[in-house]
């Protein structure tokens, strides 16, 4: 059965409402940035471009050129010593501004886990209500066939401490290799 129209209508406004709430939090998350990470954004972005390059290709070229040409006054001759020490400096402060903005960036990741884990804790608060409630309606209209072990398992709360411990361990028996897990598969 094909959903009508009523429905299709709901459902992309519901679409459409998630798609403009996603950016309001998105907005108000890089709404207030720090002078600092306006700054290395700024410096990240154009250091991140073909014209920075260009620029960088253009001002070498014409430094060691002048440099190199007889007659013309070699304020940095050959080994080019400031050319050195400026390409050096700016290295520096290249990668501090972009380690700067990349700090930035993962603040703002780390923002996005921590909504995604909530929403995630709801979602499953939710379906595990709605698991409970099913495996009632199931048992009223007695269209249940038996107790269930995965399903009773399901519908218990997810305890956030005994699954970490369990992602853990686990994770600490695969890095230990195969026999780890003190028998065999």
């Amino acid at each position: 059965m094909k959903p009508g129209p009523g429905v299709q209508q709901q459902a992309s406004e519901i679409t459409r409402r998630n798609v403009r709430t996603v950016r309001e939090l998105e907005e108000l998350a890089v709404a207030d940035p720090t002078p600092a990470d306006r700054v290395a954004s700024f410096v990240a972005r154009f250091a991140g471009s073909i014209y920075f390059a260009l620029v960088h290709v253009v001002l070498v070229v014409a430094w060691i050129g002048w440099n190199s040409i007889p007659g013309l006054h070699h304020w940095d001759p050959y080994p080019f010593t400031f050319l050195t020490m400026w390409a050096s400096l700016e290295g520096v402060f290249i990668a501090s501004f972009i380690l700067i903005a990349q700090n930035y960036a993962m603040r703002l990741s780390e923002r996005r886990s921590q909504l995604d884990l909530q929403v995630n804790l709801l979602a499953e608060q939710e379906t595990t209500q709605a698991l409970k409630l099913l495996e009632e309606i199931a048992r009223r209209v007695g269209a249940q066939q038996g107790a269930d072990p995965e399903v009773a398992a399901l519908a218990e709360a997810t305890r956030l401490d005994t699954l970490a411990r369990q992602i853990d361990e686990t994770q600490k028996q695969e890095a230990s290799g195969p026999d780890a897990g003190g028998g065999s598969k």
